[in-house]
């Protein structure tokens, strides 16, 4: 039961692309049809499992690095005023700058390597991870509180008995939106400039008017995407599971 409605819904969306493409007979150097597309995946696997395996690796070392600074800095802004008085406002300002304009300056300061990208990751997955579990260490049940003061627990037991094992779960809705935002911090510093990984093989792709090759990437990213969120989903369901 679980397996039929994404297989139901793929389907319909092949269908609806390919009348698409039948209805208006559009060029297939515009809109391939879905035929198209999954020979050019199939004739170029092997040149985009090598571009996905590079995606991949700039995704999970994004996510761990920025999962990890965000944990760190919710429990900052959850124990100290002082950091929430000085840094919240500051988190909350980098939101209103536009992503792709700290593309260039990230690969300006670490070049085109590896680590351009994954600070890329890191920046768009940072503020949700943080949002996300400071949000659940602030709304710990007050009954939760009144009964650890009456037992004169210490604030660091306090803090990790009772309200860390609370905040879990909105925690484990933060690192579900890593999962997805991190592939496109990724592909987003591949397009400024790179010459490996998925978001390099669609501009690379695109300017030699290969379209079905652009779309077999891309479909392959939003696969990856979808694959690496139910693994997020799965392992912090069982976070959960062990700490109830």
């Amino acid at each position: 039961m679980k397996v039929w409605p994404p297989f139901a819904a793929t389907i319909f969306a092949l269908v609806v692309w390919q009348s698409i493409v039948t209805a208006t007979g559009v060029q297939k150097f515009i809109l391939p049809g879905p035929a198209l597309v999954a020979e050019a995946w199939w004739t170029n696997r092997l040149v985009i499992a090598e571009h996905t395996l590079v995606t991949l690796q700039e995704i999970l070392l994004g996510m761990a690095i920025g999962t990890t600074l965000g944990i760190a800095t919710a429990l900052q802004l959850a124990t100290s005023k002082t950091a929430r008085t000085l840094i919240q406002p500051i988190l909350v300002f980098t939101q209103a700058l536009p992503v792709f304009a700290l593309a260039p300056i990230l690969t300006l300061w670490l070049g085109f390597g590896l680590w351009s990208k994954i600070a890329m990751a890191v920046l768009i997955i940072y503020f949700p991870v943080t949002s996300a579990f400071f949000d659940g260490l602030m709304r710990t049940p007050p009954g939760y509180l009144d009964l650890a003061k009456t037992m004169q627990a210490s604030p660091s037991r306090i803090l990790w008995q009772i309200r860390v094992p609370a905040a879990l779960p909105n925690l484990g809705a933060g690192v579900r939106l890593a999962a997805v935002y991190a592939p496109i911090g990724a592909v987003i510093g591949e397009w400024v400039g790179a010459s490996r990984g998925l978001g390099a093989l669609m501009i690379m792709s695109n300017g030699r008017a290969k379209t079905d090759l652009m779309f077999a990437a891309m479909l392959t990213l939003g696969v990856l995407s979808v694959l690496l969120y139910l693994a997020a989903a799965k392992l912090t369901r069982r976070l959960g599971d062990r700490e109830t």
